[in-house]
């Protein structure tokens, strides 16, 4: 037998199990005030080709992308206080024995003869 829920005029609830060929309840049988019955949306997930499962929408699933979206923005703002901090540092360490710059020219093949 399905349970149903009531509401009172003060906006309190109460269930009540019941049959599903009894009367919906009009009064509260413990104070006697007018009551009515209280109807809520059924969860239907569609099956088959067409649908998918991220077609329906959960708590769940909003919490996972605000995550990901807070993730994100906080990983941009750290990456680009890093920047910022190298930007600080104009003058890099210099390694001793680096190898001395070619000469350009010398390097270049001739483009003009064939």
């Amino acid at each position: 037998m399905p349970i149903y829920e009531y509401r009172r005029p003060d906006g309190t609830t109460f269930e009540l199990q019941q049959s599903f060929s009894d009367d919906p309840l009009k009064v509260d049988p413990d104070t006697g005030v007018p009551v009515e019955r209280v109807l809520h949306a059924p969860a239907v997930h569609f099956k088959g080709k067409g649908f998918y499962n991220t077609d329906y929408g959960t708590k769940r699933r909003n919490r996972e992308t605000a995550a990901a979206a807070e993730k994100s923005s906080s990983e941009s703002s750290s990456s680009s206080s890093e920047k910022s901090e190298a930007k600080k540092d104009p003058a890099p360490e210099k390694k001793a024995d680096s190898k001395p710059k070619k000469d350009s020219k010398a390097a270049a093949p001739s483009a003009g003869k064939s």
